[in-house]
């Protein structure tokens, strides 16, 4: 049986995860939120930290009992049904292969931005054969590469924050210092949570590092660690980098509200304005290459999904082909690259193809979070029959929570994007209809080994 290479250690795991999810990823959706909650927008991403809990806690229980490369495919085919984990696994790639091709194509409209002469689909297509490249390397071979990218972001974002906490000693606040946290007149906890829904999407990303749980060297329980301190890091980031902007920013929710087109760009303007250009073109350029380098992450998780799923004979089995030298999946990344890069230069040759590449990405990512949690139900308190006020804990109220929180996240995603999602789960019913002859003893093989 196909085996991936054991190189990664926990430091590895959170470089991933924090590559993937962007440190700040907060900085597109600024705007929207502070619109949304009346300028409680520290409270949003508090809130969103604490739902997200749940699903890392799923995660980290599942990865600690089954390290496999699948994620979540793997989880529900041994919590629910092989079949049942074949479906979540294809709404999987939907998220897996689809974000890094919005990443791919917001670096290069971005960089465009920065350097218009050359136009955004050259941009995009530098990003993604540099990024293939690194990914059919080895991630241990370009962890230094990774590593920079991830340092230059965090320093950059540690410019604005500590530049703007020195303005607001120096010149005062624009808000009150609990307007982050309280809102305004209108704030209502109804408002709070449709924020949240929207604010959870920044955490996209945490659950791929679940995917190269094959290729830990360390510990067992060294992928939930990483998980569990990725959600940590990302929330703490998240919420200082917004409390700070929003003390900074002259604009008012009101006036955000009434002016939606300046919604995306206003954490850069209130950066460019209050804290000086250069700032603002630093921030813009890491944006940029921190987009390409989370399109990486995204891209090397799809193909351990590709290949896990390649194994197990449920999708054509040359997915499982592993380089001799590498030890990743070639010829999965190479599939993987190419299906982001048809989608972002598709992308790119429409006015609307960022934000319909946007609306598509959620569905797969939220259905798989709620059906991670019914697997933790069903490994454990079903098939392992746990017993207890630890199993009634961790094995039924703290999944049954986590559903409930993602529910309304669920219900919020664009129409579209459902429609989407049903179609693509159509695909995937008529892959496993014609496959169906496949044996489940070929999943079974390959987890017992």
């Amino acid at each position: 049986m196909q085996q991936l290479t054991k190189s990664m250690q926990l430091r590895d795991l959170v470089i991933l995860g924090l590559l993937f999810i962007g440190p700040t990823a907060p900085v597109g959706l600024f705007g929207v939120l502070d619109a949304i909650s009346d300028g409680a927008i520290a409270s949003v991403y508090i809130v969103s930290t604490m739902v997200m809990a749940f699903t890392a806690l799923s995660y980290a229980r599942m990865a600690n009992q089954l390290p496999h490369s699948g994620s979540v495919y793997a989880y529900c085919s041994a919590g629910i049904h092989p079949h049942a984990g074949f479906l979540v696994g294809w709404l999987l790639l939907l998220d897996y292969l689809f974000i890094p091709a919005v990443a791919y194509l917001f670096s290069g409209i971005s960089l465009n931005a920065l350097l218009p002469d050359i136009p955004v689909w050259i941009w995009t297509c530098f990003a993604v054969i540099i990024t293939t490249l690194l990914n059919l390397i080895g991630f241990k071979k370009s962890a230094i590469i990774t590593l920079i990218i991830l340092v230059i972001e965090i320093i950059v974002l540690a410019a604005v924050i500590m530049t703007g906490i020195a303005i607001i000693f120096i010149h005062g606040i624009q808000r009150d210092w609990l307007h982050p946290f309280m809102g305004g007149e209108l704030f209502n906890w109804n408002n709070l949570f449709s924020a949240v829904s929207i604010a959870v999407l920044s955490y996209l990303g945490f659950d791929a590092i679940a995917t190269f749980a094959e290729e830990n060297a360390g510990q067992r329980n060294l992928v939930s660690k990483a998980i569990i301190s990725c959600l940590i890091l990302a929330g703490i980031l998240f919420v200082v980098q917004t409390y700070i902007g929003a003390l900074l920013s002259p604009y008012s929710p009101e006036y955000l509200r009434a002016n939606p087109n300046v919604q995306g760009k206003i954490y850069y303007t209130i950066v460019n304005e209050q804290l000086g250009l250069w700032l603002g073109w630093s921030l813009g350029l890491m944006k940029a290459i921190g987009a390409a380098f989370a399109a990486m992450v995204g891209q090397a998780a799809a193909s351990r999904l590709l290949f896990s799923m390649g194994r197990d004979k449920r999708l054509p089995a040359l997915l499982a082909k592993v380089g001799k030298q590498s030890g990743v999946p070639t010829i999965a990344i190479l599939i993987a690259a190419g299906f982001n890069l048809c989608l972002a230069a598709l992308a790119a040759n429409h006015a609307k193809g960022l934000p319909t590449l946007v609306s598509f990405v959620d569905i797969g990512a939220i259905c798989a979070f709620i059906m991670l949690h019914v697997s933790v139900i069903g490994y454990f308190k079903i098939k392992q029959k746990t017993t207890g006020l630890r199993a009634l804990l961790f094995d039924i109220a703290l999944p049954t929570i986590g559903i409930l929180v993602l529910l309304p996240v669920l219900l919020h995603i664009d129409n579209d994007a459902k429609i989407v999602g049903i179609v693509w789960l159509v695909l995937g019913s008529l892959v496993l209809f014609f496959n169906r002859r496949q044996a489940n003893l070929s999943w079974l093989e390959s987890t017992n080994n």
